[in-house]
């Protein structure tokens, strides 16, 4: 079976480290998903706007994989990173990405349908701006389809060892004043910071990028996002010490 990538995703995680482990209802942070111009169709989105969840499709493009078509070069088990890194569960058990099938799933909110008219033509360039995806920048969309609360929702699903962490929360704490010249310089790129930026930044460290088997409270993790890198530290009292954060040269949304 051959399948067709409809669209990419365009958003701020341009680093696989920071992304959220589960598209979430609350998540701040938007993508656009950018259609391709094979698809780049207003028909193919005639009802769409009727829905305010939708389910995307799509692939573990940066998973570093083994050639799946040989069935040995496949895990049966992973290590899930909330379980310390250590614990092995069954691949099917888990949302791991190295999966015989890199595909992923995500509940995303439908903010809105976007049109804009490509320069110096009489041609839409669609997109949809969705809210809550996990996904990383460039991430090939391979379908959409709407989310129905009446047969997609069950409130009452048990969530197997996922259940221990899904209310793990951080407190970050930002830097007030500098220490030291080097501090001084990054943090006098605060003041051309977007909130918009400031709150998905705030709000990616609240939910705890690291792996479970890290817990070093000198260790200094980096994590870009958004055009910035921010470098921080976790106390054992779960609250993150932003170190330093400064604008990067990359290309981002």
């Amino acid at each position: 079976m051959e399948l067709k990538v409809i669209a990419y995703a365009r958003n701020g995680h341009t680093d696989k480290f920071g992304i959220p482990r589960q598209s979430r209802e609350e998540s701040p942070i938007l993508t656009h998903i950018v259609f391709e111009p094979e698809y780049n169709v207003r028909e193919a989105l005639r009802g769409i706007e009727g829905y305010s969840h939708l389910w995307l499709i799509w692939g573990f493009s940066e998973a570093q994989r083994k050639n799946i078509q040989n069935t040995k070069d496949w895990s049966p088990t992973v290590r899930p990173p909330r379980l310390g890194g250590n614990k092995r569960m069954g691949v099917f058990a888990t949302r791991s990405p190295f999966r015989p099938n890199p595909i992923g799933m995500s509940s995303v909110k439908l903010i809105r349908v976007q049109r804009n008219k490509e320069q110096g033509t009489k041609d839409e360039r669609l997109e949809l701006i969705v809210s809550g995806a996990d996904v990383l920048d460039g991430t090939p969309i391979y379908d959409i389809k709407p989310y129905l609360s009446f047969s997609d929702s069950h409130p009452d699903a048990q969530n197997g060892y996922a259940e221990a962490s899904k209310n793990h929360r951080l407190q970050v704490v930002w830097p007030v004043e500098p220490t030291s010249k080097p501090q001084a310089e990054h943090l006098s790129t605060l003041s051309v910071m977007s909130p918009k930026i400031r709150e998905d930044i705030e709000y990616i460290l609240s939910q705890d990028p690291r792996p479970g088997y890290q817990d070093d409270p000198e260790r200094v993790y980096k994590m870009d996002y958004g055009g910035w890198r921010v470098e921080f530290k976790v106390d054992l009292k779960s609250r993150v010490y932003i170190q330093s954060i400064y604008k990067v040269n990359r290309d981002t949304v």
